[in-house]
């Protein structure tokens, strides 16, 4: 059947495995998110807690946007497994110091599914992926910027938690 499928199908098995691997890479980003925002809850960041819900549901949707592409494309979508996720941060900027880290190793995921594509000459497919290249500079922008805020406020006292909390939040 796998067979029958591919033959009416434009999408290659390689660049169906490696849309499978994005999908699940968008998949646990978005639970890494939710971890963070958690954490920021129970250490008193609502409103930052807030910012990273809205994150963890923003990657879900780029879960679901490769996974649908996926089947749209005739392709087979494996629904990914959860993965285990970092629970505890050091520090309210740790938190965003691996946001960053994690946003970084997204764009050079989403980099290599697009070398892929080129390789394999399915433009349809990078044309998709072109989303992901503009989505993935503004994500990496706003983690960076957050980190920017540390330098500027004075984390270490409850007045500048207050203040990041509130403008780490107005972040996108």
């Amino acid at each position: 059947m796998k067979d029958l499928l591919r033959t009416s199908s434009s999408l290659v098995e390689g660049i169906e495995k490696i849309l499978n691997l994005q999908s699940k890479i968008e998949s646990d980003a978005s639970n890494k998110y939710l971890a963070m925002a958690a954490w920021l809850d129970r250490n008193g960041f609502a409103n930052t807690a807030s910012h990273m819900y809205k994150q963890a549901e923003e990657e879900r949707e780029h879960f679901l946007k490769v996974f649908k592409y996926i089947t749209d494309m005739g392709g087979i979508a494996i629904t990914p497994t959860v993965s285990e996720v970092q629970q505890e941060f050091a520090s309210f900027k740790n938190v965003f110091e691996i946001a960053l880290q994690n946003e970084i190793a997204v764009t050079q995921a989403v980099n290599k599914v697009i070398a892929k594509c080129r390789a394999e000459n399915d433009y349809a497919t990078e044309n998709f992926m072109m989303w992901y290249v503009v989505e993935q500079r503004e994500e990496e922008k706003n983690a960076r910027r957050a980190l920017e805020l540390f330098e500027l406020i004075n984390e270490n006292d409850a007045a500048g938690k207050f203040e990041l909390d509130l403008q780490i939040s107005k972040i996108g």
